[in-house]
């Protein structure tokens, strides 16, 4: 699948998962460029980094964003925070685990596993990372006008 397609269906899905968390639909524009500059960077760093450390890369910049709009739009970091991070949790990696449970291919399982758990983890370190930069800092790069 091409790239254009990739960042399109990132789009798509954050704005869908945003619908279904009743994020308010003025917001929805802004989760969607969240969650597809996440997928952007995710596969413009998986050439040279392992599936965490492009997750951790792409995490950061999700995180980074949603606290820049929330501190724009004067809201809850969480309506764009959540939508915003599904396209990188490891939904692939938790399917081949149970399935590899399924038909008692433990390795695979454990191997699949492990895998989905090294993402999770990745995607923990990238919000914690960038919630310890000060609000401050948001607050700067805002400028004295606030919201638009």
């Amino acid at each position: 699948m091409n790239l254009f397609a990739q960042i399109l269906a990132a789009v798509l899905g954050t704005v869908g998962f945003s619908i279904m968390f009743s994020v308010p639909r003025e917001y929805y524009p802004l989760c969607g460029f969240v969650g597809g500059a996440g997928w952007l960077v995710y596969c413009l760093a998986l050439p040279h980094l392992a599936a965490p450390g492009a997750t951790l890369a792409a995490a950061v910049l999700v995180v980074f964003l949603s606290r820049f709009f929330a501190v724009w739009r004067r809201c809850p970091v969480t309506i764009f925070l959540i939508p915003g991070i599904i396209p990188l949790v490891p939904g692939g990696d938790i399917y081949w685990m149970a399935y590899y449970i399924v038909t008692d291919q433990v390795e695979l399982a454990a191997e699949k596993g492990f895998e989905a758990v090294k993402i999770a983890v990745a995607i923990v370190l990238g919000i914690v990372f960038v919630f310890q930069i000060p609000q401050k800092l948001f607050r700067a790069l805002i400028g004295p006008g606030g919201r638009n």
